[in-house]
């Protein structure tokens, strides 16, 4: 038998275990980041996530 939790339950199993939310990064705190590495070359013959199929 499956156990079935209501919202409120869900929300209290999740706040004792990550604990509470940082509090929310303003848009002036924004940083831009600049990459500093060459980005990785994918393949032309590389298989996307949508082409792989899960087998159950």
């Amino acid at each position: 038998m499956t156990e079935r939790f209501t919202d409120e339950e869900l929300a209290y199993l999740r706040h004792v275990r990550f604990g509470e939310l940082p509090e929310r990064v303003q848009p002036e705190e924004y940083v831009e980041l600049t990459e500093t590495e060459v980005p990785h070359q994918v393949p032309d013959d590389a298989v996307g996530l949508d082409q792989i199929r899960y087998i159950a």
